[in-house]
C-alpha cells in the first residue's frame, strides 16, 4: 500500500510539473499575442494619422485633440498621450511595410520600439537590434546598453581563422558571436592595468562580462588548471558555449598582439581538446583579448594554425582614460613643480643675502 501511495505521489508531482509548464507556456504565448496586437494597433493609428495629415492637410494640433478625445473614450487605457501618439506617427513613418511590423517589431515591446526610434536612424540597424532582442531576450535597459556600446558595428569583427578550421555552419556562428572591440566600460580601471588585475575585475563583474560576451557563454573558471606531461598550466578564463557546443578558452593580454600569443593559445586549445572535450563536443575555440592589434600581423600569425583561434581587442572605460593625465602632462607638471621649488629656494637665498 505504501509503495502504491508513493507511486501515486510521484505521478501527481510529474502531472503537476507538466501542468505548470503548460500554463507558463500559455501565459507567455498570450502575453506575446497581446503585445503583438498592441504594437499593430499603434502602427495602424500612426498610419491613419499620417494619411489624414498628408491627404487632408490636418495640422499638428489634431494630435492634441485626438489625445484628449481618446482618453475620454477609453479612460481605462493608457497610451493615448500626445507624446505616444507622436511616437505612433513616427513608428508608421519609419516602417511603411506592415509585414516587418508583424513579423519582427511585433515580437518586442512598444518601449523597445520607442528606444529603437529614439536612438537609431537607419532601418537596417533598428531591425538588427530588434531581431537580436528577440533572440537573446534583452530587456529595454540591456537594449539601450547594447546600442550605446555600438554592438551592431562590433559584432563579427574579430580576426579569426574559423572559416578554415571549423566546419559549416559552426564557423559562421562562431564568427558572428565574436566582437571587436569588447567593451569593458563596467570596470573601474584605466589604461596600464596588469593582466591579472583585469582578470580579477572581470570575475568580480562576471554577470556584466557574460552580457558583453553574449548569450550562450557558461563560465567554468578562472586560472583553470590543466596538466600536460606532469606539468600544470593555467588558462586565464574557461567557458563552455551552449549553442556552439564547445569549450572556449580566453586569454587576456594587456599589450598589443604579438605572434607568439597564437602559439601559446594553440597549445591551450589542443590540451583542452585532449583532456576535456568529449565526443559530443565540437572543436574547442580560443579567443585572445588584447589591448590592441595589427590585423595583418594577426592574419600571418593565424595562417598556419590548425586550431580555431580568434583575436579581438577590448576597451576600458573612456571617462577614466580621459580623466587620467598623460605621460606628457605628468612631465610638464613635474617641471612646473621643480621650477616653482627652485624659484622659492632662490627667493629664500636672496632674502638671506639682504638680511
Amino acid at each position: 500500500m505504501a509503495a502504491d501511495k508513493l507511486e501515486t505521489s510521484r505521478d501527481y508531482e510529474d502531472f503537476l510539473r507538466a501542468l505548470k509548464e503548460r500554463i507558463r507556456t500559455a501565459q507567455v504565448r498570450a502575453a506575446l499575442a497581446v503585445n503583438r496586437e498592441m504594437v499593430m494597433l499603434y502602427w495602424q493609428i500612426g498610419c491613419d494619422i499620417l494619411s489624414r495629415q498628408q491627404q487632408q492637410g490636418w495640422g499638428a494640433k489634431v494630435i492634441d485633440r485626438l489625445s484628449k478625445d481618446l482618453k475620454t473614450a477609453f479612460p481605462e487605457m493608457k497610451g493615448f498621450s500626445r507624446t505616444n501618439l507622436l511616437y505612433m506617427r513616427a513608428f508608421a513613418a519609419a516602417y511603411p511595410d506592415e509585414q516587418i511590423v508583424q513579423e519582427v517589431l511585433g515580437q518586442i515591446t512598444w518601449y523597445h520600439n520607442i528606444t529603437l526610434l529614439d536612438k537609431l536612424k537607419l532601418e537596417t540597424e533598428r531591425l538588427w537590434y530588434a531581431h537580436t532582442t528577440v533572440q537573446q531576450g534583452w530587456s529595454r535597459n540591456v537594449l539601450v546598453h547594447q546600442i550605446e556600446s555600438d554592438l551592431y558595428h562590433r559584432q563579427g569583427k574579430a580576426t579569426t581563422n574559423f572559416d578554415r578550421t571549423l566546419p559549416q555552419p559552426q564557423s559562421d556562428l562562431a564568427n558572428q558571436l565574436l566582437k571587436d572591440p569588447y567593451s569593458f566600460d563596467f570596470l573601474c580601471m584605466s589604461e596600464g592595468v596588469k593582466e591579472r588585475n583585469l582578470e580579477r575585475s572581470l570575475i568580480e563583474h562576471i554577470r556584466k562580462f557574460l552580457l558583453e560576451l553574449g548569450i550562450g557563454f557558461a563560465f567554468l573558471g578562472s586560472q583553470y588548471p590543466i596538466e600536460v606531461s606532469g606539468k600544470e598550466y593555467r588558462l586565464d578564463l574557461l567557458f563552455y558555449h551552449v549553442k556552439l557546443h564547445c569549450y572556449v578558452v580566453i586569454e587576456l593580454k594587456a599589450v598589443e598582439f604579438e605572434p607568439e600569443f597564437s602559439g601559446k593559445m594553440n597549445f591551450y586549445v589542443a590540451a583542452v581538446d585532449s583532456l576535456l572535450r568529449s565526443p559530443q563536443d565540437e572543436p574547442t575555440i580560443g579567443i585572445i583579448l588584447c589591448k590592441s592589434k595589427d590585423k595583418t600581423v594577426v592574419e600571418f600569425a593565424l595562417q598556419g594554425m590548425q586550431t580555431p583561434i580568434g583575436v579581438s581587442t577590448y576597451q576600458l572605460p573612456k571617462h577614466l582614460q580621459d580623466s587620467l593625465p598623460t605621460i606628457e602632462q605628468l612631465e610638464a607638471e613635474l617641471e612646473t613643480i621643480t621650477d616653482t621649488a627652485s624659484e622659492s629656494s632662490n627667493s629664500e637665498l636672496n632674502e638671506t643675502d639682504l638680511a
